[in-house]
């Protein structure tokens, strides 16, 4: 009998060994449930191929090539990353819907005489109880925003928070993004479904009676678009200022993002979309530092000629309440540190 999980609390409660997620590779690369392991009943290019004959020829014919797929399949699990699992081992098994992958999966392993389970509905329920958090309702969190210009540093701030028992949720860390033309991070950015849902866990984990602080961010971080919930929330939120020397945020951001400016094709490749907005001549000056090695002041450029006017401009559209404005003279770890006390200090008063 499959489960019927009504809450995100629940599910990921759901008290089994193992969760098996038995759709394609690429589904379970957009998406699935946390922890949850792929064990596909089809591969990619079964699922297409079955998907054609269902189609172009008939869903008989599609369902009775697809169940030798899958039965095949499953014996390779059993015999392959399922080997030592004892008599005791209790999984969990879900498909897209709940339906025949999953079923036949369960069925299988039943019947050796694992106490399999379904979900019912599949990862289309999972998935709704994450846009029901992030979408449907206010969240009952409140949220305290760690703003500044551009090189203080705050998404290294962040953990620093943590570590003093602040509860923090890291946006751009989530994204895969620094949130800027330059941020690009190694590996890409993830779907924006296993964005919303990594964002609903590490909502579900926080205490909605305590200030949880997250970075100022725009409503979106590369390509990733900020949940509605959550952005309403952000909005509303009041904000802690982090204010340093341009200097210190030049050295700051040179060693932050070295894996991107050090190469000047690629900053050449970034910068080329701000051409009609800041003209020909500073981005040709910017990528000309670029090429000379000169990081330090490429990015101490980039903030007075792009980053902080952009700043200043948000800053008079959006009006927030301000807490506190937290003064670090550097930027180094024992800079960040000592920003990370003031911080701290600023969130026990609330």
């Amino acid at each position: 009998m499959p489960i019927e999980y009504t809450s995100l609390d629940a599910i990921l409660n759901h008290g089994f060994d193992t969760v098996i997620d038995v759709r394609s590779p690429a589904e379970y690369a957009e998406d699935h449930i946390p922890g949850a392991i792929n064990l596909p009943a089809l591969s990619n290019d079964q699922r297409a191929e079955v998907g054609t004959i269902y189609k172009q020829i008939s869903p008989f014919k599609a369902r009775k090539i697809g169940a030798g797929m899958v039965i095949r399949n499953v014996a390779d699990h059993i015999d392959g990353p399922l080997r030592e699992k004892d008599g005791a081992w209790q999984p969990l098994v879900y498909c897209w819907r709940g339906g025949q992958r999953s079923g036949v999966f369960s069925t299988l392993l039943s019947e050796i005489g694992w106490r399999a389970d379904t979900v019912k509905g599949g990862y289309t329920s999972f998935r709704r109880l994450v846009k029901a958090s992030l979408y449907d309702a206010p969240l009952p969190h409140r949220f305290v925003l760690l703003d500044g210009y551009t090189g203080t540093a705050k998404t290294e701030i962040l953990p620093r928070l943590q570590a003093r028992g602040v509860q923090i949720i890291d946006l751009e860390g989530l994204a895969g993004h620094r949130g800027s033309l330059l941020g690009g991070m190694p590996g890409g950015q993830p779907a924006q479904k296993a964005f919303e849902t990594a964002m609903a866990v590490a909502l579900h984990g926080l205490d909605p009676a305590r200030p949880v602080v997250v970075e100022a961010e725009s409503s979106k971080i590369g390509r990733i678009a900020i949940p509605a919930s959550v952005w309403a929330t952000m909005l509303s939120a009041p904000r802690i200022t982090v204010n340093a020397p341009i200097e210190a945020r030049a050295t700051y951001l040179a060693r932050a993002y070295r894996d991107v400016i050090s190469d000047p094709e690629a900053v050449a490749q970034k910068l080329r979309p701000l051409r009609t907005l800041r003209g020909h001549k500073t981005v040709d000056h910017w990528i000309s530092l670029s090429r000379q090695g000169a990081l330090v002041d490429l990015s101490n450029a980039l903030m007075v000629d792009h980053y902080d006017p952009s700043y200043a401009k948000s800053r008079k559209i959006v009006q927030r309440e301000v807490l506190g404005d937290v003064q670090a003279k550097t930027l180094d770890d024992g800079g960040q540190e000592r920003a990370a006390d003031d911080i701290a200090a600023l969130l026990r008063q609330l």
